[in-house]
């Protein structure tokens, strides 16, 4: 069994422009330790605000309450006992004591000799020891230091590796490594220190987070690092959704994480944090269990030919299939039956169509927009098209009119004609009334009535679909257009009146 450590609330809180609130930090420690089952987290660092102290206290009084005490650290410094003194009075009882792992940081950042570094450490664990600490040990730069100095390493674990530490932390501090060192690395670190816990903490500067954690697990390393959406400074570090998806299901190493909740943890960091999952993130994005080719969702209904392991019912979600210009009937259909809906041959093509032309305007076609399209095709009246508009232009600047230019075709022959109006679509019926009225001579229908719909959600690229009432002649009724832009929605609904009155003359 794998041991996962998050530090989300520590490692994650370095991301650029992240800073979570004292109940924030509280809301996610219970999401990673009750809900996610994690086996440890990370929770801050010492010393660095009276905010996060509080954060620590609250936390600490939770976990303390819950049994989780012993699986909350903190991170430690080599401070003369200062950062202890900061976690025993927040209630903690682990410590995650930030070593140099590299000759060049202990030379040139600490300026002390490797012999000096060892003692300090020494001195800090007895420390901690004497006061009920627990002591795990980060080896800070490690992967440089098995690059360039690799005997100050083996000479850091020689001194300390028959202390009361747990648990050596070997980082790839700046994401330096690739899956062939790391494996080479680790496997080093275990064949000498056989007896030594050993966890890996990757960054993501190369994106090799992920497999330098499957790497490290394949030599044999008995935990590893990660943070919700693979937050972090720089490029973040190896996130725990991809982490534990390539843990089950490509090295089959078991872990105590619940895959079920972990999209729902996702959404609740990104709310908190402001940095949104990218929508080709795996697992966790938007879109990664979505199919958007016809043949893809033609091939699901054949026994499930485009389906892999990573089945979105695991992670709590559900599979979706685009509507948009690559849709074919297979994608539709799904859609349709999620829906409960059912359409015959000739309703599907006309769908079909629809559908490939408004994905011409606009990337997706979502299922919220389906019953409006199938309303606008299906309930639409069947009359000759005796006009059709050939061009328009639309003009809005600020402090001034709106402007419309329109060009259209009445009963084969050609009509152009310019106004002002309150608004795009005012102006652009002005423009159509001096068509029928001053050079046609003809009556025009009233407008009685006007209102938008949009499907729920609030996107701003939903369709728009637009029912305006008509009074012409004593009759009365009523016309809908659909499109992506109210304006264009509005003037496709006009064009339908527009031959319904033809086709009363």
């Amino acid at each position: 069994m794998i041991e996962i450590m998050d530090t989300t609330l520590r490692d994650g809180e370095q991301t650029s422009g992240v800073s979570f609130t004292v109940r924030e930090k509280l809301s996610i420690a219970k999401l990673l330790l009750d809900e996610l089952h994690v086996d440890r987290i990370e929770i801050a660092s010492a010393r660095v605000s009276e905010g996060e102290a509080e954060s620590t206290r609250l936390i600490a009084a939770w976990a303390r309450e819950q049994g989780f005490i012993d699986r909350i650290e903190v991170l430690g410094f080599v401070d003369g006992g200062v950062s202890l003194d900061w976690i025993a009075s927040s209630g903690c009882r682990v410590v995650n004591l930030l070593a140099k792992g590299s000759l060049k940081h202990c030379t040139y950042q600490l300026r002390k000799t490797p012999q000096q570094h060892v003692e300090d450490i020494r001195t800090t664990i007895a420390q901690a020891t004497g006061m009920g600490i627990a002591v795990n040990l980060y080896l800070e730069d490690w992967s440089n230091g098995m690059i360039h100095s690799p005997q100050y390493v083996f000479d850091m674990m020689d001194a300390l590796s028959c202390g009361p530490i747990r648990r050596f932390m070997i980082p790839d501090t700046l994401g330096i490594l690739n899956p062939d060192n790391t494996y080479a690395f680790c496997c080093e670190m275990i064949r000498r220190y056989p007896d030594v816990r050993f966890d890996f903490h990757a960054h993501n500067d190369y994106d090799l987070a992920v497999a330098n954690v499957m790497a490290a697990v394949k030599a044999g390393v008995h935990g590893i690092h990660t943070t919700i959406n693979g937050l972090g400074e720089r490029a973040g570090n190896a996130p725990l959704s991809s982490v534990i998806a390539v843990l089950n299901d490509q090295i089959k190493t078991p872990n105590g994480v619940v895959e079920r909740r972990i999209n729902h943890v996702s959404r609740v960091v990104e709310t908190y944090t402001g940095v949104h999952i990218p929508a080709n993130k795996p697992v966790v994005g938007e879109n990664v269990f979505t199919q958007c080719a016809g043949i893809h969702a033609d091939g699901d209904n054949k026994d499930n030919l485009y389906y892999n392991d990573l089945l979105p019912e695991r992670f709590g979600r559900v599979r979706e299939y685009a509507l948009g210009k690559m849709s074919g009937k297979a994608n539709i259909r799904k859609n349709l039956d999620a829906l409960g809906i059912d359409l015959d041959e000739e309703s599907m093509r006309k769908v079909t169509e629809r559908i490939i032309e408004l994905g011409d305007k606009k990337q997706t076609v979502t299922s919220d927009d389906l019953p409006y399209i199938i309303a606008d095709i299906l309930r639409q009246d069947v009359q000759e098209t005796r006009v059709h508009i050939l061009n328009y232009n639309l003009s809005l600047g600020q402090g001034l009119h709106p402007v419309a230019t329109l060009k259209i075709r009445i009963n084969d022959a050609d009509y152009e004609e310019t106004a002002s109006g309150d608004g795009q679509y005012d102006a652009f019926m002005k423009a159509l009334r001096k068509i029928y009225k001053g050079q046609l001579g003809r009556d025009f229908p009233m407008l009685t009535n006007y209102s938008v719909t949009i499907p729920p959600g609030g996107r701003t690229d939903a369709f728009v679909q637009t029912f305006i009432s008509w009074e012409y002649r004593g009759q009365s009724f009523k016309t809908r257009g659909l499109d992506a832009d109210q304006t264009e929605a509005a003037i496709k609904a006009t064009l339908k009146m527009l031959n319904k009155i033809e086709n009363m003359q």
